[in-house]
């Protein structure tokens, strides 16, 4: 199994678009209502959709970089703002925050082994 991707709602597909192309991503589909990006590395995607009513959205989207201080320093350059800069967490990842046009919460980290393999890890499964 895989995860395919994660929508994101948006109030305006234009800002939004540019945006996500700002970081860094490849916009493979662009609709008036519906955007799809390709990350640079891994084969993950994810999507926007336009939504014409108000809307709270309490998720939380992460994109990983190894070098995440410098992709945070050169998006500043291209005028992305930062809620955080990054900063190293109690759960081993380094991370930085920002907000999408649309208010949507977004972490850039970086976590190397601790992602998959925090010194926590527990494995269960159905059976």
């Amino acid at each position: 199994m895989n995860l395919n991707q994660v929508t994101l709602p948006v109030t305006n597909m234009l800002d939004s678009s540019v945006f996500y192309r700002t970081l860094g991503f490849t916009q493979i589909v662009d609709t008036p209502h519906y955007a799809r990006f390709e990350c640079p590395d891994g084969g993950s995607s994810f999507s926007l959709s336009l939504e014409t009513k108000t809307f709270t959205n309490g998720a939380v989207i992460y994109f990983e970089h190894e070098d995440l201080d410098n992709w945070v320093k050169e998006l500043i350059g291209k005028g992305i703002d930062f809620i955080q800069a990054p900063q190293n967490k109690t759960y081993l990842w380094r991370e930085a925050v920002l907000e999408d046009p649309s208010g949507n919460k977004i972490k850039l980290y970086w976590a190397g082994e601790n992602r998959l393999n925090p010194p926590w890890r527990v494995d269960i499964q159905h059976k």
